[in-house]
């Protein structure tokens, strides 16, 4: 995997990118998270993970994690929340959709970065304010 994630140069990547790699970095740990707390069947893991992968909740707590950001989080997230969206869910608003989408790229930034300890900081927060 490794390899891989070197290959992507930080400077030259859309956001878009970092969204698609960064909902798939949260899915995993959410996904992580549900799984240590009950032995439930997947369907409903699937169910329970909803309210923190859904865009509601992600445009939710990245707005109660702003303070925490630092200034070069806080670009990226902008810079992802601003990029151009082609489709919109037809369950939540666009406004509430950029902003799932700049909190999808700022946890991508930080994967891609290696950043794994500020990565899991951030989705602790998240759960906490999710719960």
């Amino acid at each position: 995997m490794e390899e891989y994630i070197d290959k992507i140069d930080l400077d030259k990547v859309s956001m878009q990118t970092l969204a698609f790699i960064g909902d798939a970095v949260y899915n995993v740990y959410i996904r992580c998270y549900l799984a240590s707390k009950s032995n439930k069947k997947t369907g409903k893991l699937h169910q329970d993970s909803i309210k923190y992968v859904s865009a509601k909740g992600q445009s939710e707590v990245i707005e109660e994690m702003m303070d925490l950001l630092s200034e070069e989080e806080k670009m990226i997230y902008k810079r992802g929340r601003n990029t151009n969206i082609q489709n919109v869910s037809k369950h939540i608003d666009v406004i509430s959709y950029k902003k799932a989408t700049g909190f999808e790229a700022l946890i991508g930034y930080l994967y891609v970065k290696k950043d794994t300890k500020r990565l899991e900081e951030l989705i602790h927060i998240c759960i906490d304010k999710l719960d």
